[in-house]
Formats: C-alpha cells, structure tokens, sequence
C-alpha cells in the first residue's frame, strides 16, 4: 500500500509540473488545445498572466509532493505527503465545482486517493 501511494505521489507531482509548464511557458500553445473548450481564443493572450500565477502554484504543490522522496523520518514524510495531498486535493475540488468537473477526476480524486493511501499506511 505504502509503494502504491508513493507512485501515485510520484505521479501526481509530475503532473503538476506539467500543470506549471502548460500554465506558465504553453498557455498560448498547448493551452489554447486543451483549454479551447472553456476559454475563447481572444482571452489567451489577456490571461497570460493569470495563468502563469495559477501555474507557478501548481509548481509549489509539485515541490511539496516531490520533496517528500527526499524526506527519511517516516513521520515527517507522512505529515508533509498529507499536508500537499491535501492541497491538492482541495484544490481539485474547488477547479471542479467552479471550472470544470473534469478537473475532479484529473487532479481530486487522484489526491484523494494517494490520501487515503497514505493514511492507511
């Protein structure tokens, strides 16, 4: 259970280094395929900004998730796994109540998941 939801914090962390990525250097590449549906084409470039914001945080979860392979107290590493899947997961179920419910399935439910996990381990 304990490899289960490290691989799926590995995962997750990667995930929001491609959130940052998209967010912060391919909003107005990548971000105009993925985002077309819930963003017209003229607002890419007016929320460049707004989205490298969005996108240097999504960075920090990532830090925070990935940090935790570094850490050797078990105790310590359990605290800081819970704190930024916390976050996460937090952060997941607001984008999904006020952006898209896909965001639940992409980014909560994974983050709650690895929660559980890590609890139970």
């Amino acid at each position: 259970m304990e490899t289960v939801a490290h691989i799926l914090i590995g995962i997750i962390g990667i995930e929001h280094l491609y959130f940052l990525w998209l967010e912060m250097f391919g909003w107005e590449t990548a971000g105009r395929k993925i985002f077309k549906q819930v963003l017209p084409e003229k607002l890419f470039i007016p929320t460049k900004i707004l989205a490298a914001n969005q996108g240097l945080y999504n960075g920090f979860l990532a830090a925070g998730l990935l940090w935790t392979f570094f850490i050797e107290d078990v105790t310590w590493k359990a605290y800081i796994s819970i704190f930024f899947l916390g976050c996460v997961a937090i952060a997941g179920i607001y984008g999904a109540m006020t952006a898209s419910r896909k965001i639940f399935f992409a980014q909560a439910l994974p983050a709650i998941i690895a929660l559980i996990l890590v609890l139970l381990s």
